[in-house]
């Protein structure tokens, strides 16, 4: 009778005669040692590196020089941003950028629908311009100019009854802007977590929510 040998066991076969036959000396080739180098890309420029090293920290620190109010930013809004937030901020499909919580309470931690909106729950005026800047319109993040980042800025900030309607920002005026979830928010300055080396940012520091009530 023919005798049947599944594929498995003749792989198997195949690697244990493979390690008996090996010169001692020799090293298994996936013990060898990496390159140093794969031979893939190139080094970052300095300008490249500047484009991306455009962090804003909650003091101020790394705003361009530039200014901008809410009158120069509805436009700007409602051509580059209504279409993701809603005309008003308010009305989606994306995140609701508008809107304050009566008394400005900070119920999220019992009340996990409440909108998280810049004027309700976002510690730091900065942080509008950084990730305006950074991140927005997500078809072609980074794409705005900063005149226009400061312009949106003010808008929103005046949308959620942050700052006048006439106010202008500009990088020694957004940083006092004093955000109704600003208390709420208690520095991070651990620097045993994994990753971590005295901080996150410009600042040195991340903030989290205190989940106070």
């Amino acid at each position: 009778m023919r005798r049947r040998v599944s594929v498995g066991a003749a792989a198997a076969t195949l690697a244990i005669t493979a390690l008996a036959i090996m010169a001692p000396g020799i090293e298994p080739l996936a013990a060898a040692q990496s390159p140093a180098t794969f031979g893939i890309g190139r080094p970052a420029t300095p300008s490249e590196i500047a484009a991306w090293d455009i962090d804003v920290g909650p003091d101020g620190v790394g705003l361009p020089p530039g200014r901008g109010t809410a009158a120069d930013g509805a436009p700007i809004f409602a051509a580059k941003c209504a279409g993701c937030h809603g005309k008003t901020g308010k009305e989606g499909p994306n995140d609701v950028l508008v809107g304050r919580i009566p008394n400005d309470e900070f119920t999220f931690a019992r009340d996990p629908k409440a909108p998280k909106t810049i004027g309700s729950y976002w510690p730091y005026a900065t942080t509008v311009f950084d990730y305006i800047r950074r991140a927005m319109p997500p078809d072609r993040p980074g794409s705005l100019k900063d005149e226009e980042v400061y312009n949106l800025t003010a808008y929103l900030l005046s949308l959620n009854e942050l700052i006048p309607a006439d106010a202008v920002i500009d990088g020694t005026s957004l940083p006092k802007v004093k955000m109704p979830a600003r208390d709420h928010f208690k520095p991070d300055t651990r620097t045993d977590r994994p990753g971590r080396s005295g901080g996150s940012g410009r600042s040195g520091r991340s903030d989290k929510p205190d989940g106070s009530q």
